[in-house]
């Protein structure tokens, strides 16, 4: 893999880096993005790579998710956070070495990292560029005794980090909050832990947020908000490739769906037609049948018991396990064996 440009382009304002350690810029190119819609839209059952929802406007519609009053995961972790951030500071040790994966707005590492002892260097990993160099600056401003850098990548590729990263006195921690692991298929799931055991080194750890199984209509309540967020969100995609892509597909002719699947224990989300339509990108015409879906989303839910014994297939010994005194959610403290 090459070494990106260690800077930003010209489309970023010199503010946003001025806090900065370094900027990497892994983001995947236009041609994936087109590749990875067509070959969606090719498929039987019509689907999206969920991680194209993360543009600018898409990471500020999830920031409005996480407020609302159905989607208790956010919550619910924080308040975890709160309770737990003493242990987990004196697990990982003094001056560690945060990388964060999805980074987001930052609000969960802040809580974290006024629990932890004298962190030496936080990394913030998210395929948001413009909403990753706000929240690294902004955060950088307010813990100006951390060294804080900002990697804009898709943290299912692998990652090559240069040797100037994670140079501090401690061992390097993970951070992977929200549940995201549970955005991602089986094999998925497996190939990103094992990723992270590998950047993280046998002296690192991983503490890592996991939505438990609970009851469907809390489920399905969360992605089903009363205000539309989450309907916003997932129509967003359309809005972006027909921006990005120059493709013509008529986002009204669309609705959200969101249902839980019991046999594979997870939520799914989809974009249902309205009516027999066509889709039109960069000179593919694809027909989609009035109730056809596209598929762009699942968040799979886990038992505590069924995720160790996942990490522990990707090399990690679990440490703690910590849920809420509901058993909505969970937080692992893994470590690399």
């Amino acid at each position: 893999m090459n070494h990106p440009e260690e800077n930003v382009d010209e489309t970023t304002s010199k503010e946003e880096e001025d806090n900065l350690a370094y900027f990497l810029d892994f983001n995947p190119p236009k041609e994936d993005f087109l590749n990875d819609v067509l070959e969606g839209l090719s498929k039987d059952q019509k689907s999206l790579p969920p991680k194209y929802f993360y543009d600018a406007k898409g990471s500020a519609l999830f920031d409005q998710i996480c407020e609302t009053d159905e989607y208790y995961v956010t919550r619910t972790e924080l308040s975890l956070l709160e309770d737990v951030g003493d242990d987990v500071g004196r697990l990982s040790g003094a001056e560690c070495n945060i990388i964060e994966y999805g980074s987001g707005s930052s609000n969960k590492i802040r809580l974290l990292l006024d629990q932890l002892s004298e962190p030496s260097e936080y990394a913030a990993i998210d395929i948001s560029k413009e909403h990753l160099l706000r929240s690294a600056n902004s955060l950088a401003k307010d813990y100006p005794a951390i060294s804080v850098g900002a990697i804009c990548a898709d943290f299912l590729q692998p990652i090559e980090l240069p040797e100037y990263v994670g140079q501090g006195d401690g061992a390097f921690l993970g951070f992977f909050p929200g549940s995201t692991i549970g955005n991602f298929s089986s094999a998925e799931a497996l190939g990103f832990l094992t990723s992270a055991h590998s950047l993280l080194s046998e002296q690192g750890s991983l503490l890592i947020g996991v939505d438990l199984k609970k009851d469907t209509a809390v489920l399905e309540s969360a992605y089903n908000d009363a205000d539309g967020v989450t309907a916003q969100f997932n129509l967003n995609i359309l809005t972006r490739i027909n921006r990005e892509l120059g493709a013509e597909i008529d986002e009204s002719g669309f609705e959200h769906v969101a249902r839980y699947n019991k046999e594979h224990g997870r939520i799914e989300m989809h974009l249902r037609s309205k009516q027999d339509q066509q889709i039109s990108i960069a000179s593919h015409l694809f027909e989609v049948a009035e109730g056809e879906t596209i598929h762009t989303e699942n968040s799979k839910k886990y038992a505590v018991e069924e995720f160790v014994d996942l990490a522990e297939k990707a090399g990690f010994e679990s440490n703690r396990v910590w849920t809420d005194s509901d058993e909505l959610f969970s937080l692992h403290y893994l470590k690399a064996a």
